[in-house]
């Protein structure tokens, strides 16, 4: 896998899931990721956001992470301009 590539989190999924197997079939985790085309320091840190989900709930996780974005970003930008009506309302202009 090429440097700086981002997988969706189905192919982040399939890829614990290949790692796993090969884990399991008593490769150890260097060389089961080595195979499966990921750094251990990825593979860990997929299996601590990622470990025990299916494809779908990765996906709805994803969905959701992105709307909780976008929603904070909405209440900064309402607080910003409460605050701008704030002080136009109070003269501090």
């Amino acid at each position: 896998m090429p440097k700086g590539v981002r997988l969706k989190p189905e192919q982040i999924v399939a890829k614990l899931r290949e790692i796993e197997v090969k884990i399991g079939q008593g490769k150890d985790v260097l060389s089961a990721c080595r195979e499966a085309g990921a750094t251990d320091k990825s593979y860990y840190r997929w299996r601590r956001e990622y470990g025990g989900m299916k494809v779908d709930q990765a996906k709805r996780l994803k969905q959701l992470e992105q709307e909780n974005a976008r929603l904070k970003r909405l209440v900064g930008e309402l607080h910003l301009e409460k605050a701008v009506l704030t002080d136009v309302a109070q003269g501090n202009f």
